[in-house]
C-alpha cells in the first residue's frame, strides 16, 4: 500500500484519476431499482419471507440484523421482487443524512419501495467495492436541505470511478478489515455496558461479594428492593451538604466555565465542554457554583440521565440552575457511588415519576434529594465505586478505539476511492 504522485494521475469528470482508472456510469455497469408496495394489514405478517423496511437499516452501522416476516399472499398481492443476499440497498427519501446510509442485504429478502438496490451487471465491477464506492460518493450533494427525494434515473446517471477489477477487490478486502473491527469494537462496547448494568443490580443488591458468594449475604426488604441487612436506607439530602448560588453578573470582570445541561456526555455521563462567559454576560441560569468531586443531576427531562461528577478542572465554575448539585458529606458519603447510585436506572425512574410540565418536563432538587439510597460504609461505597468506575474505563477505552478506527476508515476510503492510496501489492485473499 502507497501513496501516489500527483503527476501520476490524469484529469477526469471526477477529478485526478489513476491513468489506467475508467469512469463509469452507474446504470451501465449495474442495476438500478427499488422495491415495492408494504404490506397493509395484520393478516399479511407472520410468514416465513423476510420484508425489511428503511427504519431496519441500523443508521449508525449500515447494517440490517432485523426485518419483519411477511406472508405468500401479501408478496402475492403486492408484487414484492426478491433481492438476493449481497444487494446494496440505501433509502430513496428523508433528511440528506439518511440518503448517505448504506447497507447490504444479509439474506435474500423483499424491500420497501423507499428503499434503492444496487447490484452489480458487469464482470468489471465487484459487488463489494461497489457498495464501499456508494459510501465513498454522496447521492444528495446536489438536494436541496430538508427532504430531498433520490429518483432511479439520476442514481443511474451518477458516474464513478473503476479501478482494475483486482484493485477493486484489494481496496473492498482492506476496507472490510477496518470495518469487521469497528463493528468487533462496538460489540465490545455493547457487552460491557450489558455488564455494567448486571453489575450494579449485583452491587447495589449484594453489595461487593462474589456472584458465588451472594446466597452467603444477609438481605432485607426495602421500599426500593433488597439490600444487605447492614445498609441503611437514607435520603439522598440526608448525606448531602448545602451547596451555593452565587450571581456572576454582580462581578462583571469575572470569568468563568459554564455548564449547561447540554454540556453533559450522555455517552459518558460526564462533563463534555463548557462555554466561557465573563460576568457581565453570564445567562440567567448560570448560578449554582459547584465543586470537585460534585454530582451534578439534571433536573430537566431528568429520563435522558444527564448526570456527571464534577472533575478537578471545574472545581469552582457554575453550572445551570437546572442542575442539582449533590455534594457528598465525606463523614457518611462517597461522592463517585453518590453518582453511580443516582445514575442508577431504578433511581432515574423514581424521581422522573416526579416530573411536571408537557413541553418542559422537570423535577426539582428537593424531588431528587428526598429520594431513598443504600447507604453502606464509606469503605464499601468506595469498593463499589472502584469496581464500577473500572468497568467505565473498559467501556471509554474502547468507544475512543471505535472513533480511531471510524476516523481511519473514513480517510482510508477517500483516498483509496480517488487512487491517492493503491494497493496494487496488497496481498489479499481476492
Amino acid at each position: 500500500m502507497r501513496g501516489v504522485a500527483t503527476e501520476e494521475f490524469k484529469l477526469t469528470e471526477l477529478g485526478p484519476l489513476p491513468p489506467e482508472w475508467e469512469v463509469v456510469r452507474l446504470g451501465d455497469v449495474a442495476e438500478v431499482s427499488s422495491g415495492g408496495s408494504a404490506p397493509q394489514g395484520k393478516d399479511f405478517f407472520g410468514g416465513q419471507n423476510p420484508f425489511i423496511r428503511v427504519q431496519h437499516l441500523e443508521f449508525e452501522s449500515d447494517t440490517i440484523r432485523r426485518w419483519d416476516l411477511i406472508m405468500d399472499e401479501a408478496v402475492n398481492k403486492c408484487s414484492l421482487r426478491l433481492y438476493s443476499k449481497g444487494t446494496i440497498v440505501f433509502p430513496k427519501s428523508g433528511a440528506s443524512i439518511y440518503l448517505e446510509k448504506r447497507a447490504i442485504l444479509p439474506i435474500d429478502a423483499y424491500i420497501v419501495g423507499h428503499l434503492c438496490a444496487v447490484i452489480s451487471r458487469s464482470p468489471l465491477v465487484d459487488q463489494n467495492f461497489l457498495f464501499y464506492y456508494l459510501r465513498f460518493v454522496r447521492l444528495s450533494e446536489q438536494k436541496a436541505e430538508g427532504y430531498p427525494t433520490l429518483n432511479l434515473t439520476e442514481i443511474k446517471e451518477r458516474r464513478i470511478a473503476c479501478p482494475p477489477l483486482l484493485e477493486q477487490r484489494k481496496i473492498a478486502y482492506l476496507l472490510s478489515i477496518v470495518q469487521t473491527a469497528i463493528e468487533k469494537t462496538e460489540a465490545v462496547v455493547k457487552a460491557t455496558r450489558e455488564l455494567k448494568k448486571s453489575l450494579m443490580k449485583h452491587l447495589f443488591t449484594y453489595g461487593p461479594t462474589n456472584v458465588g458468594e451472594a446466597e452467603s449475604v444477609s438481605l432485607k426488604e426495602t421500599e426500593i428492593g433488597m439490600v444487605p441487612e447492614e445498609w441503611e436506607m437514607v435520603r439522598l439530602g440526608a448525606v448531602c451538604q448545602k451547596t451555593r448560588q452565587a450571581d456572576p453578573t454582580r462581578n462583571p470582570g469575572l470569568k468563568f466555565c459554564y455548564i449547561d445541561v447540554s454540556s453533559i456526555s450522555r455517552d459518558f455521563l460526564r462533563i463534555a465542554d463548557c462555554t466561557e462567559y465573563s460576568g457581565v454576560n453570564a445567562p440567567s441560569r448560570a448560578r449554582k457554583v459547584i465543586s470537585q468531586s460534585d454530582v451534578i443531576f439534571a433536573t430537566v427531562r431528568p429520563y435522558l440521565k444527564r448526570i456527571a461528577v464534577v472533575p478537578t478542572e471545574f472545581d469552582g465554575q457554575i453550572c445551570s440552575t437546572a442542575f442539582c448539585v449533590i455534594r457528598a458529606n465525606p463523614t457518611v458519603a462517597y461522592s463517585h457511588y453518590l453518582f453511580y447510585a443516582v445514575s442508577s436506572g431504578p433511581f432515574v425512574q423514581r424521581v422522573s415519576e416526579h416530573q411536571r410540565g408537557s413541553s418542559y418536563p422537570a423535577v426539582t432538587d428537593k424531588d431528587v434529594l428526598k429520594e431513598l439510597v443504600p447507604l453502606p460504609s464509606v469503605l464499601t461505597q468506595q469498593q463499589i465505586a472502584d469496581i464500577l468506575t473500572a468497568v467505565d474505563k473498559k467501556i471509554e477505552a474502547e468507544k475512543n478505539k471505535k472513533q480511531a478506527l471510524e476516523a481511519l476508515f473514513k480517510t482510508l476510503l477517500s483516498r483509496l476511492m480517488t487512487g491517492k492510496i493503491r494497493v496494487n501489492n496488497l496481498e489479499a485473499p481476492v
